[in-house]
C-alpha cells in the first residue's frame, strides 16, 4: 500500500465516524482499524504517528493513542 493511499484511508475513517453521534468516535475508529487493517498496515500507520503524523486528523491520532494502551 502507498503511504498516502494509507493516509487517505484513515482520514476517510475518521471522517466518518466524526459524523457519528456521542463522545466514542475515537474508540470507534481504534475498532476499525483494529478489525480491518492488517499488522502491516497498522505497523506503517503506528511508524508515521511516531515520526510526527503529519497529514493525519486528529481523530486518527487519538485512535491510534487508544490502540497502543494495553488491554
Amino acid at each position: 500500500m502507498q503511504h498516502n493511499d494509507m493516509l487517505r484511508m484513515a482520514n476517510q475513517i475518521a471522517t466518518f465516524f466524526a459524523s457519528q453521534p456521542g463522545q466514542a468516535q475515537a474508540a470507534e475508529v481504534a475498532g476499525h482499524l483494529k478489525a480491518f487493517w492488517e499488522p502491516r498496515m497498522l505497523q506503517a500507520l503506528y511508524a508515521h504517528v511516531d515520526a510526527g503524523g503529519e497529514g493525519l486528523s486528529p481523530l486518527v491520532l487519538s485512535a491510534v493513542e487508544r490502540l497502543r494502551q494495553p488491554a
